[in-house]
């Protein structure tokens, strides 16, 4: 029997496939009472992961479908490349960083390539493949299990090892910002994850493109008042902008 929490992945999943359900549906198809799926959906609503419609519920707009790494690789790439060369000019000969898995992060890791007496722990085999070309940095993966459709490590196995480190900065991809949220993703062992990656370093940086602004995943990972630096694109809506220096938040455009 499904938890809540992934009951509610699954609500969500299906109202985006089928465009709306119906409150019997979902009763019929999760075997339980209509009572507790109508509390399912005003809770899913509230969080804006869905929208309430009469007698069930239809997508919510901010909800980001998630891409493959392939898919996403793709998408806003020079962007991403831009995003990338600027992380890399914050990053500094002898740092000890985390670098999170993902597209952005990718980019990341190519311009990290010239660096020297770098240490880099990653949970995306991307992120390692890219490294194993660079000299001058010391290259650790995480372990645990590897999820196929993001090219990433998660797992307790991989939480607990991150105990044992020290780093002076972690660069974190997102696949949603929101302003009353934070920062979100689609896996919740992942968020899981980034939370143990965020909780392990002294400052976090978040890598991003603008088109994640004003989106929601399901999962939560940390609020904006935790994040210390964000690097995005010029094309980031100026309500975004005054809302990010309000939260003390070093912010980074790159032109593109």
């Amino acid at each position: 029997m499904l938890s809540t929490i992934e009951r509610r992945q699954e609500i969500v999943l299906l109202t985006e496939k089928k465009g709306n359900v119906s409150v019997k549906e979902l009763a019929e198809n999760f075997n339980i009472s209509t009572v507790t799926i109508r509390n399912d959906l005003n809770e899913l609503n509230r969080l804006g992961l869905l929208v309430r419609s009469r007698g069930g519920a239809v997508p919510s707009n901010r909800l980001t479908k998630e891409l493959s790494i392939k898919e996403k690789h793709t998408k806003n790439l020079k962007v991403k490349q831009k995003i990338g060369e600027a992380v890399a000019n914050l990053i500094d000969e002898g740092d000890a960083i985390i670098l999170d898995s993902g597209s952005t992060t990718e980019e990341v890791a190519h311009c990290l390539i010239g660096k020297k007496q770098l240490t880099v722990m990653t949970n995306g085999l991307n992120i390692a493949n890219q490294l194993a070309q660079a000299e001058g940095c010391d290259v650790f993966i995480t372990g645990g299990k590897l999820r196929k459709k993001s090219m990433s490590f998660y797992g307790a196995q991989a939480e607990e090892r991150l105990e044992y480190y020290n780093f002076n900065k972690v660069i974190l991809g997102v696949d949603g910002i929101d302003i009353n949220r934070g920062i979100s993703t689609h896996y919740e062992p992942e968020a899981n994850f980034n939370r143990a990656m965020c909780d392990n370093a002294e400052q976090i940086i978040v890598v991003t493109d603008s088109s994640k602004f004003g989106k929601r995943s399901l999962h939560a990972i940390v609020t904006l008042d935790q994040v210390d630096i964000l690097v995005t694109d010029n094309q980031l809506a100026k309500e975004y902008i005054d809302v990010l220096e309000s939260h003390n938040i070093e912010l980074h455009l790159v032109d593109v």
